[in-house]
């Protein structure tokens, strides 16, 4: 154990800087722009650090812990501690939201607030995936809830108050239910409550209580995810959030859900897991289907890139379910991957709003001859997403197909269905990525403004992209890179 909390200040420093906010002087924000980027940065960059020379990445185990006494009357702990699988998402989680405030820099209004609430949700997302108690697990998933709100209802459009509404009703019935299941879990089989994760493993519950657990942590985490049916608050957030609030849900948001299925579902829960695997991989197959099938009716742009993620991260489940150290790696490179393109799409529909200022595909046409580089870089990210050979969704979505075939849990037959209904989803996917890139940017200029009068992506934005697409193609060229993190960490986890 490690003298120094290090993942404590990993966490705490973002939000302790936060709370000086206030004091900064209003000089053209400029001042409040920098220092919360340097604030994001200098945290990444401590991650980096603490990681690279701490962490011993032959070790399957869990590192840097730390533990201490946090509420003795109820047992809680302040524990921390991370593998493979928590390490590359917090490195996600610093690589995103330092992109994301570097994205919001046009925002103007009260960007004090808003600065300061971006930096809560960098402190929180990175404790819940350090998180080794099952209560501080609940109290960082948790803490998102408030500032996303904040986020999407004062700086959205003009149904963000709808689209804010939704996602709070829809987050908070899901944290309900994992309330209820995290203190059943805790007080189970014993007068004094359990919350370690490590002890919580070995615990044996009947078969009725384990598939109880299973569904009531789950469906915090379909949600969050999303899975269908619970996905409908996805595209009204995206489609009414500022685009840097929509990278912090597309890059980092919806891979809480991913993570706490594998943490907790699939670790604490083997017996349920077994038992409801077949149907979780239906219907993560259908909606890989589904969401691309819906994606061609969408007019809007950024629900067209929505429904895109509620399409990918059918792969996530199907990876998840898929009871194979392959698979199960595929799901995790498909979180990091989409996380690294989602964020880089919504962005890309931002810039594109900023200047055009509408989001409507039939109201555009023609402006990749004014805006080559903004038309450039929504093509290479648009090939990523539809899983182009040398770039990262490629390389997760073949990890989760091998994963699926190499399975001996399931019947060959069942696994030829879902097989057949994945290729379906994917065929849609050029045909809707390429589609929207068509209406975009190719046929005849059609917008009210001056062609003349547009203008292309500027040294911030060319930097943001970049800083994005690079990983894309570093993980697609060389996956291992990406893949060494959490390899040794998979035989604990599967």
């Amino acid at each position: 154990m490690n003298q120094f909390p290090w993942l404590s200040t990993i966490i705490f420093f973002p939000l302790f800087a936060g709370f000086f906010l206030p004091l900064l002087p209003n000089h053209e924000n400029q001042t409040v722009r920098w220092y919360t980027l340097g604030v994001c940065l200098l945290d990444f960059l401590f991650m980096s650090y603490v990681f690279g020379y701490y962490y011993d990445f032959h070790n399957s185990s869990f590192q840097i812990k730390e533990n201490i006494c946090w509420i003795s009357a109820f047992g809680f702990q302040w524990a921390l501690g991370v593998d493979g699988l928590s390490m590359a998402l917090i490195l996600l989680t610093g690589l995103v939201t330092t992109l994301a405030v570097l994205a919001a820099w046009p925002i103007t209004c009260n960007p004090k607030l808003f600065y300061f609430l971006m930096l809560v949700m960098y402190s929180g997302q990175i404790g819940l995936f350090a998180s080794q108690d099952i209560f501080l697990f609940f109290v960082m998933w948790e803490l998102e809830l408030i500032p996303i709100y904040l986020l999407i209802s004062l700086w959205g459009g003009r149904r963000r108050l709808y689209a804010a509404t939704k996602f709070i009703l829809y987050t908070a019935i899901g944290s309900l239910f994992l309330f209820i299941a995290t203190f059943t879990v805790g007080f189970y089989g014993s007068n004094t409550p359990t919350w370690s994760l490590q002890d919580l493993a070995n615990k044996e519950y009947p078969l009725i209580l384990e598939k109880i657990l299973y569904v009531g942590f789950g469906f915090a985490y379909a949600v969050k995810l999303p899975i269908i049916p619970f996905h409908t608050w996805l595209p009204d957030t995206h489609g009414e959030a500022h685009y840097s609030t929509c990278m912090l849900l597309a890059g980092i948001l919806l891979k809480m859900g991913g993570y706490g299925w594998i943490r907790i579902n699939m670790t604490l829960f083997p017996n349920a897991h077994t038992y409801f695997a077949p149907w979780l991989v239906l219907l993560g197959a259908i909606q890989i289907l589904y969401a691309a099938s819906v994606c061609l009716s969408q007019e809007n742009l950024k629900r067209r890139i929505a429904y895109s993620s509620i399409s990918h991260m059918g792969f996530v489940l199907i990876g998840i379910c898929s009871f194979t150290n392959i698979g199960l790696s595929g799901a995790i490179c498909q979180m990091i991957s989409h996380g690294l393109i989602g964020a880089s799409l919504f962005f890309l529909a931002g810039t594109t709003y900023d200047r055009l200022r509408t989001i409507r595909l039939n109201e555009m046409g023609g402006i990749a001859v004014k805006m080559p580089k903004i038309f450039s870089m929504f093509t290479g990210f648009s090939l990523a997403s539809l899983a182009l050979p040398t770039m990262s969704g490629f390389v997760a979505e073949i990890m989760v197909f091998l994963g699926i075939i190499s399975s001996t849990l399931y019947s060959p037959s069942f696994k030829l269905s879902i097989i057949f209904i994945q290729a379906l989803g994917i065929i849609l996917t050029p045909i809707y990525l390429l589609s929207m890139l068509r209406q975009m940017f190719y046929g005849p200029y059609q917008f009210h403004m001056e062609l003349n009068s547009l203008r292309d992506a500027g040294p911030r934005e060319i930097f943001i992209t970049i800083s994005l697409f690079i990983p894309v193609l570093i993980i697609g060229f060389y996956p291992n890179l990406l893949l060494s993190i959490w390899d040794n960490s998979l035989f604990t986890l599967n």
